[in-house]
């Protein structure tokens, strides 16, 4: 979904913009509960661990896909698999360059290729709304900057569905500092779940240190990476934010080396912007690569290991 995200979706109060539309998103909430209600489910014969989310976009999902394969290769064979949308060929690039992939036109399609290829764990980045298929693990992203925003579903607010999803779920995962009100918050709805926390920590942004930076970005929460940059001691002099998944124009390029230009610095983005671009292009902008580091690491790992007992 190419967006904005507008401002009021993240206000704690409910605000005139979210209640006009309220009526819109009760009929949303019935049309995905009757959708539900008439998928087909199946068991796999291998463990199915979906990292999603219901906060639209931003929350992490792909760096934790990657970090969670990553983990499990030391003991099993696992194998992300994602759904093909055309507007996110920035995530599966981004999957392909750290991991192994199966993309899929049906999430269960690839579920069997993956068996018939000998594959013992699947991850399905994203899918914790496909209810054809039953999870033996779901692990839900959030970011402690925009939590479950001003709680709403879409278009009144935020979230892919309502809290009382989290039903379902069984491990949280955080970016951003231990936070016990927002645990307590969605324990509300499911008393079970386990919260893990995570941070991103750049990796190689030597050559950015001590320079004048312009940072774009066209991701689900543009703010939480500008933030990081800073976090780090960057010199962020200005902030340009473009729709999630936005395909960068010929013209748009052009434009940014201009403002770069005119402020003589230097231009930063997000790996996933960066392999968005054209190849031939994009040689003129940096990036920067993140690093998961996940805080009591072994103690989810010992959460997702019952699933294979």
């Amino acid at each position: 979904m190419k967006l904005i995200k507008p401002k009021f979706w993240d206000k704690k109060n409910l605000g005139l913009f979210s209640l006009t539309l309220l009526p819109f998103s009760f009929i949303y909430i019935v049309i995905v509960n009757i959708y539900k209600f008439f998928q087909k489910k199946k068991k796999y014969s291998v463990p199915v661990i979906c990292v999603g989310n219901i906060y639209i976009g931003g929350t992490g999902k792909t760096p934790i896909c990657i970090k969670l394969k990553n983990l499990l290769d030391e003991k099993r064979l696992p194998i992300i698999i994602k759904k093909e949308y055309k507007n996110q060929k920035d995530e599966i690039e981004l999957l392909k360059k750290y991991s192994k992939l199966l993309v899929c036109e049906k999430r269960a399609k690839g579920i069997e290729t993956a068996i018939e290829k000998k594959f013992d764990t699947i991850i399905l980045d994203d899918g914790f709304q496909d209810n054809s298929i039953i999870k033996d693990l779901n692990i839900l992203c959030f970011n402690n900057n925009q939590q479950i925003g001003n709680g709403q579903v879409l278009p009144a607010g935020p979230l892919r569905e309502t809290l009382s999803s989290l039903k379902t779920a069984n491990i949280i995962m955080v970016n951003g500092e231990k936070n016990i009100e927002f645990e307590l918050k969605l324990k509300k709805y499911n008393n079970e779940l386990k919260f893990f926390y995570f941070n991103y920590n750049l990796k190689k942004f030597e050559e950015f240190k001590n320079r004048k930076l312009i940072a774009f970005a066209g991701i689900g929460n543009s703010i939480n990476f500008f933030n990081t940059l800073k976090d780090n001691r960057l010199n962020v002099i200005k902030e340009i934010t473009f729709p999630d998944h936005y395909d960068y124009s010929d013209n748009d390029l052009e434009n940014l080396l201009k403002i770069e230009s005119q402020n003589k610095a230097k231009l930063i983005t997000t790996e996933k912007d960066f392999l968005r671009m054209d190849p031939l292009k994009r040689r003129r902008f940096g990036f920067v690569t993140i690093n998961v580091n996940i805080v009591d690491e072994n103690n989810l790992m010992a959460e997702v290991n019952k699933i294979f007992k």
